[in-house]
């Protein structure tokens, strides 16, 4: 059986130096680490991670709780690309990931509660946020490492990646504005979630700024999955005194708005234009191809994990939270009327 110490003797240093490569100790030198990495890949050498974890107290591992029941969340390409990120620097760190998934917030807190007593994580990243969050507050009772991916606004003092989610909806709706529209309405989330409070605030800001009114009619709170869209549009086509252009809390609803006006025989955006969220792949692909506000989601992910391994090294953060910055990009959903620039 091939030991520590083989792999030590055959690349010439101690012991302590092949551990230190296995945990990616900063202060190994690149050759070292290569040579080391080399010989233990021709000798198909593998760490005892339980081992390991028994004399340095950690598990290499973080868990990372998601926001839906699964069957729901993986429907949203949005949370892929987010996990992309997230996959990303944690390999590249040496970290495992361990996801849980729970259908109610009680159920939330106990999955949280076993991770934690348990010591199966070495810290928590939450993507997403409730308005009033028992997990947060568990979290910080505990004091045990996490990153929250969005806002809190009962624990304004806890690790959070962001965008700043009242300018992105506010940049959304000055660009229909900018394009001449004056009756826009908004597909929002689950008013319970904090991304939709916030966005909420951005578009109604745009539109007072404007001395335009936001129409209680033209506002539509729903799940962040296609149907919701799809209902919102059966609703607002058939008021008699309907919007000329929507902003929508996220592409994937968006994809379900663009369905059901076609379904309705509405044209975008002779009939109506479309703004919406994540810029994901398939936005561009959209028929027609969807305006949305890029918010950096692998970003996002990405930033994440390098927050929380700050903390788990009990490093300082420079700033939190983080902000990751956005941009409108601009297609053909909401390019119909004429109007002057828009600049984002």
């Amino acid at each position: 059986m091939i030991t520590i110490k083989d792999i030590a003797k055959l690349a010439g240093v101690s012991p302590s130096t092949v551990s230190r490569v296995i945990s990616g100790h900063p202060r190994i030198s690149t050759e070292t680490s290569l040579k080391v990495k080399q010989i233990m890949k021709e000798l198909n050498y593998h760490p005892n991670m339980m081992a390991k974890s028994l004399v340095s107290k950690t598990t290499q591992t973080l868990g990372i709780m998601l926001p839906r029941p699964a069957e729901e969340l993986f429907q949203n390409y949005f949370f892929g690309e987010l996990l992309r990120g997230i996959i990303t620097h944690a390999t590249r760190n040496n970290y495992e990931l361990l996801l849980s998934t729970e259908t109610s917030s009680d159920d939330e807190l106990q999955a949280i509660s076993r991770l934690v007593h348990g010591r199966r994580v070495d810290g928590i990243l939450l993507l997403g946020s409730k308005r009033d969050d028992p997990i947060i507050s568990f979290l910080e009772e505990e004091e045990f490492p996490f990153v929250l991916i969005g806002r809190s606004e009962t624990h304004p003092n806890a690790p959070m990646v962001d965008n700043d989610n009242v300018q992105t909806a506010y940049d959304a709706t000055q660009h229909l504005i900018a394009q001449g529209h004056t009756r826009i309405g908004f597909v929002s989330g689950p008013p319970d979630i904090t991304l939709s409070h916030d966005r909420m605030r951005g578009y109604r800001k745009a539109l007072e700024e404007s001395g335009l009114t936001a129409t209680n009619d033209w506002i539509v709170e729903g799940e962040f999955l296609q149907e919701s869209g799809f209902r919102a549009m059966s609703l607002f086509m058939s008021l008699p005194d309907r919007p000329t252009a929507i902003v929508v809390i996220d592409d994937n609803v968006a994809f379900g708005v663009l369905r059901a006006l076609a379904e309705l025989g509405y044209q975008v955006p002779e009939d109506i234009s479309v703004v919406s969220f994540n810029n994901i792949a398939l936005s561009e692909l959209a028929s027609p191809p969807l305006s949305s506000i890029d918010i950096g989601t692998y970003q996002l992910g990405y930033t994440a994990v390098q927050v929380l391994l700050k903390i788990l090294g009990n490093e300082p953060l420079a700033q939190n939270p983080v902000i990751i910055p956005h941009r409108l990009i601009v297609r053909e959903s909401s390019l119909y009327m004429k109007a002057k620039p828009f600049l984002s």
